[in-house]
């Protein structure tokens, strides 16, 4: 059953999709066009495009991803943002640093990382005390929840992450009705009030993020500490990507994001249901990413959310896209797996299989492909596979279809340790 219209955080949320489509690729021009006059590294990258021609999703796929693990190694040959913010140093609130390390600006608007979104869809409200235990320093985890805390008009505690007897304390004290952090750290806070005898716990709903968040511990916390538990997806540099809403069907994507799933490794879309990299164009006018592949595996569900949400669902985080693995001491990268595939036309899908047989190392490189018994076409595939990776390796050709629907273009299947 659809929500009613006050459970949505704006009009956008069940605008149609047809609506979306149109205002994404309206505004994607102008987007471009100030990446372009202000951020040199996509000066550099794309030449002399003109940013009135990408109108639509075939388009858009026609830029070159830029991947997250190129992020360091960038801002080491441009400090500190590698030519992709779009905003002098002098006019931005504050600069973090994820591990890579790769620093992130913050600019300021209000809501910075459109956080309120995620929090409203669970359950917060205006003069909703929020129990903030995502760090607030050198990463920006816990501003993107205080940000998005303020624009709901809801105070925060800000506990940050430790020093659980002292946070406790004030939880008892204060009687914060959310919780927003890992949900470890929420496990931590509840067993710890157990042992100490201050449980219950005055949590009444809570956002999660940075971990995984199965059905059965979120069931868990409804039944046994009567929280109501969200996820949401976000990362430093994008910010929320997306958010479950009461329908807990799969995370719907955010109203600034325009999402593609694709083949990992490569700059290819994916159908939708396919296992890909989540590739996301932010429209950020400080910092704007345009196809920036977050190294995260996820897929688009079909139909549109119960909740009568519009926007694409995602299955929400299903592993890591960046697959390379050294074998034999040479590094093995997905985008060398799509490079072989991109030159024979005869082959649908590929994935490479690392094994070790009597302590050595074994490529296998499966190939789906109508033309199983070419044996051309397999000796072809192999001198390729030598010719990209510098290795040898074997080649087997199988049916369409045979390859598992995971996202793997590379599964290093060595026992480790």
């Amino acid at each position: 059953m659809p929500e009613s219209a006050d459970s949505y955080y704006d009009r956008q949320e069940v605008r149609s999709p047809a609506e979306r489509e149109r205002a994404l690729f309206h505004a994607l021009p102008g987007l471009l066009r100030h990446a372009l006059d202000n951020a040199p590294l996509y000066r550099a990258r794309y030449g002399d495009i003109d940013p009135a021609a990408f109108t639509d999703r075939a388009a858009l796929a026609r830029l070159p991803v830029l991947r997250k693990e190129e992020l360091p190694e960038l801002q080491e040959r441009e400090p500190p943002f590698g030519g992709l913010a779009a905003t002098p140093f002098d006019r931005l609130g504050r600069v973090f640093a994820s591990p890579g390390p790769i620093f992130e600006p913050q600019g300021n608007r209000a809501d910075y990382w459109r956080m309120a979104r995620a929090m409203f869809a669970a359950g917060f409200r205006c003069g909703d005390l929020v129990h903030n235990t995502f760090a607030y320093h050198l990463t920006p985890a816990g501003f993107m929840i205080d940000s998005g805390a303020r624009a709901l008009r809801c105070p925060v505690f800000p506990g940050g992450t430790g020093q659980t007897e002292l946070q406790l304390g004030a939880i008892s004290r204060l009687r914060p009705v959310a919780y927003a952090g890992t949900p470890s750290f929420l496990g931590i806070l509840l067993e710890k009030a157990e042992e100490t005898g201050t449980a219950p716990l005055s949590f009444e709903k809570a956002l999660v993020s940075g971990e995984a968040f199965p059905p059965s511990l979120r069931d868990r916390l409804a039944e046994n500490h009567g929280i109501d538990a969200y996820q949401c997806y976000a990362t430093a540099d994008a910010g929320l990507i997306a958010y479950e809403s009461p329908a807990r069907e799969g995370l719907i994507v955010d109203e600034a994001v325009l999402l593609e799933i694709v083949r990992p490794g490569g700059d290819e879309p994916l159908p939708e249901g396919e296992v890909g990299e989540v590739v996301v164009t932010v429209f950020n006018p400080d910092y704007p990413l345009i196809r920036f592949g977050t190294g995260d595996l996820s897929a688009v569900m079909p139909g549109r959310s119960p909740c009568g949400r519009t926007n694409l669902r995602i299955r929400g985080w299903m592993g890591r896209a960046d697959q390379t693995t050294k074998v034999r001491g040479m590094f093995v990268h997905p985008r060398q797996v799509q490079e072989i595939v991109g030159r024979f036309d005869a082959i649908l899908e590929a994935r490479l299989e690392v094994e070790e047989v009597d302590g050595r190392d074994r490529m296998i490189l499966r190939c789906e492909t109508a033309a199983v018994a070419d044996e051309g076409l397999r000796a072809s595939v192999a001198e390729a596979v030598r010719a990209v990776t510098g290795l040898r390796g074997e080649v087997e050709l199988v049916p369409p279809g045979s390859l598992p629907n995971d996202g793997k273009v590379i599964d290093d299947r060595r026992r480790r340790g």
